[in-house]
């Protein structure tokens, strides 16, 4: 533990799993008290007890919230204040791929679930918890994007448009409130060992060698490695950067 984060109260959306899971285990590990949200409340329980492993003197809480719902994200972000006085670092993480079609194709029930998780989701978070850090004139908020934010994804437009709306939600935000104390940047994983990568290969396994070969250092990215991106980010280390989509793939997109 190097405490870069001791003090902090730090909230993980789409924690229970994945790069939040591993986001949420480094932060605790870092001296910040963590809380949890996901819809899954049984992997969130397991989540809670993997940081509790590892840094005991951290507190955590796990808040069952959908963050497409304006009401729940209104609801989670007052117990945290409630309970923990403040809020100093946000990782909006939670979000959904969708299915796989072409664009004229995509079923519009499956487009409005996908935005309005990734993308309005991410929004109403913000619009919460900028709310409570300009009250504190201090607050660092990374969102994940993806590399697919950065360029089309071919069967995945939903995905990739919520992606590419996340980093211009997020530079507009950087902008908004950098006065206020408050930064707001964006990661963006590529071929990460997990989500949507995992997903693909699993149910085409030939397809492994091939994304590998995308790469300029040979390997997918593992969450932990995210989880370090967002680390640096949260904290002051960066305390010069905002607005930036931080690009985690290996090289994959040089």
């Amino acid at each position: 533990m190097t405490n870069r984060l001791e003090g902090k109260v730090v909230l993980i959306t789409g924690g229970s799993s994945g790069i939040g899971r591993a986001t949420a285990i480094a932060c605790a590990r870092e001296g910040a008290d963590v809380i949890i949200s996901d819809v899954d409340e049984a992997s969130g329980s397991d989540a809670l007890e993997a940081m509790r492993g590892i840094a005991s003197g951290c507190r955590t809480k796990f808040i069952r919230a959908d963050v497409s719902k304006a009401a729940e994200v209104e609801r989670m972000i007052q117990e945290i204040v409630e309970s923990y006085g403040r809020l100093d670092c946000a990782h909006n993480n939670a979000g959904i791929t969708g299915p796989a079609f072409l664009a004229d194709e995509y079923p519009e029930e499956k487009w409005n679930e996908v935005i309005g998780i990734n993308l309005t989701g991410i929004w109403l978070c913000m619009k919460h918890e900028l709310k409570q850090m300009v009250i504190q004139k201090k607050g660092s908020i990374v969102n994940t994007s993806s590399a697919a934010g950065l360029r089309g994804l071919s069967y995945q437009c939903a995905y990739s448009a919520s992606k590419h709306g996340i980093i211009g939600l997020s530079k507009t935000a950087a902008a908004e409130y950098a006065k206020k104390g408050i930064r707001v940047n964006a990661i963006c994983p590529g071929f990460i060992d997990a989500g949507l990568t995992r997903q693909v290969v699993a149910r085409k396994p030939h397809l492994e060698e091939k994304y590998r070969s995308l790469i300029p250092m040979g390997r997918f990215g593992s969450v932990e490695e995210v989880a370090e991106s967002v680390i640096w980010l949260f904290s002051d280390a960066s305390s010069f950067v905002t607005g930036h989509a931080l690009v985690i793939d290996g090289g994959a997109s040089v």
